[in-house]
């Protein structure tokens, strides 16, 4: 099976990977079930790629319905190391507006309905998430909007903490505002538990926030709509598209080391010995 260093994750209005060339179409079954869709492997800049559509091609799966830990689990078994998610996601801050990018560093999740660790049946993990992102690929990500900006103008902030809720419903008024009382930045409902079941495959992961709106606490601006968040999205494609070509280069030249990828030496509490050999067996591929 075709290998690949690094996966793509791309979000609502984000199927498909044009950079992508030689792609090849891989259909997984995994011990937690079918990903969201087909995996694509091929080539950008001569470097591994796998590119997966979260919501499946199509946009036929609501945010608690994707399988997560599926996906996470076929990208580690196609060898990926580096993880970049695409996501639209809805402004909680005034200086954060529609069309800006953002490049958050921290989470509050409060979804509900998730299975949200590969851990449980015979094996025991704390995995830290003190640290959710891995700074080496959002600093790819910054250098690559800054090569884009030659030709383009791209807003783009570096730090920032995305809340996650479950959805599909966007937010009332006052959970807006108890979001931004809570200091976060943007909103999303897909990269929790995203983030952690990558931290517990030890691939190292990082988001790259496309803003579509300004969810609904601003006193001046309109309610957020899907046809509204899909519309500034669309606007966003293509330099999207593009940062994450930029970013797979320099990620694929450097080969960074990340804290993500020994994650599990000081978390995983059942020795190997003391697994079953069934639960050993379904997370050997996390493990190793």
């Amino acid at each position: 099976m075709q290998q690949a260093l690094i996966g793509v994750i791309g979000g609502s209005g984000l199927y498909h990977m044009p950079a992508l060339q030689n792609g090849t179409e891989h259909v997984f079954d995994t011990p937690y079930g079918k990903p969201s869709d087909a995996i694509v492997t091929g080539l950008v800049h001569d470097i591994p790629v796998a590119f997966l559509a979260r919501h499946g091609r199509g946009h036929r799966l609501i945010p608690s319905e994707i399988p997560y830990r599926a996906n996470i689990y076929a990208l580690k078994q196609l060898g990926v190391r580096y993880l970049i998610s695409m996501s639209a996601v809805g402004s909680l801050q005034e200086e954060l507006k529609p069309l800006d990018m953002v490049l958050p560093d921290q989470f509050i999740d409060l979804t509900r309905r998730r299975d949200s660790t590969f851990f449980g049946n015979g094996a025991v993990a704390h995995i830290s998430m003190a640290q959710p992102v891995c700074a080496s690929i959002t600093d790819a990500l910054a250098r690559a909007v800054n090569e884009i900006n030659l030709t383009q103008s791209i807003t783009l902030h570096r730090h920032g903490t995305y809340v996650c809720i479950e959805g599909p419903q966007f937010s009332t008024q006052a959970e807006s505002h108890w979001y931004r009382s809570m200091g976060a930045s943007v909103i999303g409902m897909s990269n929790m538990p995203e983030a952690k079941l990558a931290r517990e495959a030890q691939i190292a992961y990082a988001t790259l926030a496309m803003v579509t709106d300004f969810d609904c606490w601003h006193p001046r601006e309109a309610y957020v709509t899907a046809e509204m968040a899909i519309t500034n999205l669309m606007k966003n494609t293509e330099r999207a598209q593009q940062i994450a070509a930029a970013a797979i280069r320099i990620i694929g030249t450097e080969r960074p080391s990340s804290i993500a990828h020994d994650a599990l030496a000081s978390a995983l509490i059942t020795p190997l010995e003391e697994m079953m050999a069934e639960t050993h067996e379904r997370l050997y591929k996390i493990i190793m």
